[in-house]
């Protein structure tokens, strides 16, 4: 089994709308999210459900965002991506380790599963979903999470849910999560000011909404040219030394190390 990449940049792409998703998959983003839930009105999911079954081929993977578990859809998004499964499947409103067991019961236990935070109750639950198998990363809803224990949706009022995904992430060994959507994307210095922020809290990424937020946001999760120059530096220092070495007078120990690894894996996930 291929161990799946996790995602920094996202883009979302309305289930119904099946015509855009070879031009997402060649956007720059490093996943297509194709939507069943909040982008697709009732009428159209059976739509949706349709363009699973003909979409086209992608460079990058493909992310399903099914409707909640208490939705009247759910079964019917189950159902429809039994027939074609994807890459990996995200879970809105995610609110209960047992939500994961359905899916990972239905798709097995290598479907890799992106729960999306977006309540109270989901924050209650962090800790635990973080520990369950089948989770690659998760995700935080914002507006939905601001709006369930009405709070504003600005950065200074949700900085303790998102600090505590951060943590929780980590204490189950995924990996970083992603923050949420900005809602303006004919602004570059808007996005790229929200994904640094959510970059320097510990999220490793944030999910688009538009093809224009995909450069602003890249440009800020992926790691400087300068850099990546360090960090390849660092490994050709240490490649044939079994024991501490010195780079630019200060001492290459593992922190070093692994923070060099790091920026390598990043810089190269998001090369493109």
């Amino acid at each position: 089994m291929t161990t799946p990449k996790p995602l920094s940049v996202p883009l979302f792409v309305p289930g119904h709308r099946p015509e855009l998703l070879a031009k997402a998959g060649a956007s720059g983003a490093d996943a297509v999210i194709l939507d069943l839930e909040d982008a697709v009105a009732d009428a159209d999911k059976p739509a949706a459900h349709a363009a699973l079954m003909s979409r086209p081929a992608l460079p990058v993977p493909l992310v399903v965002r099914c409707n909640g578990f208490d939705s009247r859809w759910f079964a019917k998004d189950m159902a429809a991506l039994a027939k074609t499964p994807p890459q990996m499947i995200m879970l809105p409103k995610a609110e209960s380790v047992d939500h994961l067991d359905v899916i990972a019961k239905q798709f097995g236990a290598d479907m890799p599963i992106i729960p999306i935070v977006e309540s109270a109750l989901g924050l209650a639950a962090i800790e635990a979903m973080m520990m369950h198998p089948s989770v690659l990363q998760c995700a935080f809803g914002h507006l939905d999470f601001s709006l369930d224990i009405g709070a504003d949706p600005q950065w200074d009022s949700l900085h303790y849910a998102r600090g505590r995904i951060v943590v929780a992430s980590r204490l189950g060994q995924k990996a970083s999560p992603l923050d949420g959507v900005a809602v303006r994307f004919d602004d570059a210095e808007i996005v790229a000011g929200e994904a640094r922020r959510a970059r320097d809290m510990g999220f490793g990424g944030k999910l688009l909404i538009h093809p224009k937020q995909i450069a602003p946001a890249k440009a800020v999760f992926r790691p400087s040219d300068a850099d990546y120059e360090w960090a390849q530096r660092v490994m050709a220092a240490v490649a044939n030394s079994a024991s501490a070495v010195q780079l630019d007078g200060a001492m290459v120990d593992v922190p070093v190390i692994k923070r060099a690894e790091a920026i390598i894996r990043d810089y190269e996930a998001l090369a493109s």
